[in-house]
């Protein structure tokens, strides 16, 4: 085999290696299961971005899909009215512990319990953030940031 033998066996073996490795393949972002009542809601919250219950929603569904990032970069965004709401607060502090940031969710917490000191909210929020903000506080007073880092610890 000449030198252009070689060069055409090099070429060959590389390209089908690279072929191979699966370079050109993107994995999406959310799985395909969860993604049609994914698009209903971003469609809802695109056309109606004050209304709370669609944004806290669609924050947990991406949560649920385990994708904390976009369901913080949907509260951030959202507009002052609907980021303070209790409800929306709440999922929010989910997120922050999703992302391994404790201190800052258990100060969402402690936010929905002031918001809600004067009885408005249901009582199941009430409930939900009262235990997570003493499971935060536990987290942050052992200085866990992040509980999934390593959960054998």
């Amino acid at each position: 085999m000449g030198m252009s033998g070689w060069s055409v066996a090099v070429l060959a073996a590389a390209s089908s290696l690279w072929l191979a490795s699966g370079v050109s393949r993107e994995r999406p972002i959310l799985t395909a299961g969860g993604t049609q009542s994914i698009e209903i809601l971003e469609a809802r919250v695109a056309s109606h971005p004050e209304d709370a219950n669609a944004l806290r929603e669609l924050a947990q569904d991406y949560l649920e899909a385990r994708a904390p990032g976009l369901a913080y970069n949907l509260i951030q965004q959202a507009p002052a009215a609907v980021r303070s709401d209790p409800r929306v607060t709440h999922v929010y502090a989910r997120t922050l512990l999703d992302q391994g940031r404790a201190e800052e969710a258990l100060a969402a917490e402690h936010r929905v319990l002031d918001a809600c000191a004067d009885g408005s909210c249901e009582t199941w929020l009430i409930a939900s953030a009262t235990r997570r903000a003493d499971i935060l506080h536990e987290l942050v007073q052992l200085g866990v940031e992040d509980a999934q880092a390593h959960p054998e610890a």
